[in-house]
């Protein structure tokens, strides 16, 4: 296990060494290398932050409003299957909250988190563009529209059997 570990933080210095030889130690690189740091981790862990800090010149407290800024960027890593529900004026209307309320009683998380086995986490959004479809909600980026509590049920007890899970 001791061994797994550390070729792990191996790799992860190599992504990093990699990433900082790419960029110059310029303010202006902040936001793509926080796009490469998140598609790499699949968060921006705080360690990362702080040698970021380091080589961009620049204080953490500017990294980690950037990071709490964007939606893109999370400080927690996601699970493997992230389940958004919009809450936008159109789903809402339409009924997105009994959505969210129920994906939030059967996980037994809020929005914002994962659940303990790391497979699933629940965001909530404002819109996804897809007002026509209203309510929706998405999984992994795939769109679910004129939702129900019944399809939510469908797709989570699809995500929950699955075997490779």
């Amino acid at each position: 296990m001791h061994e797994n570990k550390e070729k792990k933080c191996k790799k992860e210095d190599k992504f990093l060494k990699e990433l900082f030889s790419e960029y110059k130690p310029v303010k202006d690189n902040l936001i793509q290398m926080l796009n490469e740091i998140q598609e790499h981790y699949g968060y921006v862990p705080i360690d990362v932050q702080k040698q970021l800090s380091e080589f961009l010149s620049i204080p953490m407290a500017e990294i980690y409003g950037v990071v709490t800024f964007y939606s893109r960027f999370s400080l927690e890593p996601k699970g493997k299957y992230c389940i958004s529900v919009c809450l936008g004026t159109a789903c809402f209307v339409k009924g997105s909250q009994k959505i969210m309320d129920r994906l939030q009683e059967r996980l037994g998380i809020g929005a914002g988190q994962t659940t303990e086995d790391g497979l699933i986490s629940i965001d909530e959004t404002r819109c996804v563009g897809a007002c026509g479809l209203a309510p929706v909600f998405t999984v992994n980026g795939e769109v679910y529209g004129k939702a129900t509590v019944k399809k939510l049920d469908e797709v989570l007890d699809e995500i929950l059997n699955r075997k490779e899970n």
